[in-house]
Formats: C-alpha cells, sequence, structure tokens
C-alpha cells in the first residue's frame, strides 16, 4: 500500500535521495554504503528506515528515477520546445554538452545494474523515461508539422521513436569507448532526415 508523506516528509525524502545521488555520483555506486548516504544526508538509520523500508534497493530505484529526471531536466528548455530548426540544433548541443560532461560514466546505468536491470523496478525506470523522452521528441515533430517545416505525411512517433534508438546508440558507444563522435553522427543523421523531410514554410 502505498505511503501517504507529510509536505515536511516529503522534503526529507526528496533531500534523502538528492544527497545519496551526489555521494554515488562522486564515488560510486558500488563503494556507496547505507552509512555513507546517512553521514552524506545527517539521517538516522530509523529515519531512513521510515522513508526507505525496503532498504537499499528501494533507496537506489529512488535515486535512479531521480537521475533519470535529470536526463530529461538537463535537455530543457530546449527540450520542451522544439518548433524551430534553431530549437532543434540548440537541443543538440544540450544532449551532447550532457554526455560530454558525463564521459564514460553513467550513473543511472550503475544504478540499475546494482538493482538488477531485469527487475520490475529497473524496467520501470527505464520505460518511463524512455516514454516521456519519445513523447517529447514526437511533441517536437508535429510542431514543426503545423508550422510547416516538417511533411506532415510523416509519422511523428516513429521519427521521435527512431531519432531516440539512435541517440541511445550513440550514448551505448560513447559509455564503451569513450567516444563522443557516435553520438554527434547519430544526432546529426536523424535531425538531417528531419531537414529533407521539410515541407514549405508558412507565409507570413
Amino acid at each position: 500500500m502505498e505511503r501517504t508523506l507529510t509536505a515536511k516528509g516529503t522534503a526529507t525524502r526528496e533531500r534523502i535521495v538528492a544527497g545519496a545521488a551526489a555521494r554515488i555520483r562522486e564515488h560510486g555506486v558500488a563503494a556507496t554504503t547505507l552509512d555513507d548516504i546517512r553521514e552524506r544526508t545527517a539521517t538516522s538509520k530509523s529515519q531512513l528506515f521510515h522513508y526507505f523500508p525496503g532498504g537499499r534497493e528501494e533507496l537506489l530505484l529512488a535515486v535512479a528515477r531521480f537521475e533519470a529526471d535529470r536526463v530529461l531536466a538537463d535537455q530543457q528548455p530546449q527540450l520542451g520546445a522544439l518548433t524551430s530548426w534553431e530549437a532543434w540544433e540548440g537541443w543538440r548541443e544540450k544532449v551532447l554538452a550532457r554526455y560530454r560532461a558525463q564521459g564514460r560514466a553513467c550513473p543511472l546505468g550503475g544504478l540499475l545494474t546494482q538493482v538488477g536491470r531485469a527487475t520490475p523496478g529497473a524496467q520501470a525506470v527505464v520505460a518511463e523515461l524512455m516514454a516521456r523522452w519519445e513523447a517529447e521528441l514526437a511533441a517536437g515533430v508535429v510542431a514543426m508539422q503545423r508550422g510547416g517545416f516538417v511533411d506532415t505525411g510523416l509519422d511523428a512517433a516513429r521519427e521521435a521513436a527512431a531519432l531516440l534508438a539512435g541517440l541511445q546508440g550513440g550514448v551505448l558507444m560513447l559509455i564503451t569507448t569513450g567516444r563522443l563522435t557516435y553520438l554527434q553522427a547519430a544526432l546529426d543523421v536523424g535531425l538531417e532526415r528531419l531537414r529533407r523531410a521539410g515541407g514549405e514554410r508558412p507565409v507570413p
């Protein structure tokens, strides 16, 4: 049964999650214990288990959701306003800047590995992230169609899915090789496909 927290309780839980995320980003998930998190967040053991009765796994899943939210937040405001080619290029730069700074380390991937990628909780985190990301990109394609910049005959959901799949492939190659060029190529090819499908600009 889902617990209902007071405003203060919610704030405390969020503070613990944010502190745990910061500790994991600095030291890695494998090197972070519950005691490390309690020290980082000035939280007692009883308080920690009050908010995360499932222990370390429940806390790690909460941190994974926090990191998933950050993936999208780091792409804003561009991701939520893909209404021009300039906006799409700005989004491309935001994505590259994020993963350039992240490098081969992937906080979200590390967290999900620790929890177990095949567990329902981990799968839900990934599914929610990808669904939200794909929906934002599809909304951007629709906005470009409405503005007359992209052919209305294109399937916006399909184009968004293809773009996201290419992007994720580029991220995987970055983690594997340390090279950002694969992600750059995936984004450039995806955006070039949209440009080739451009329709006539509306008359001012």
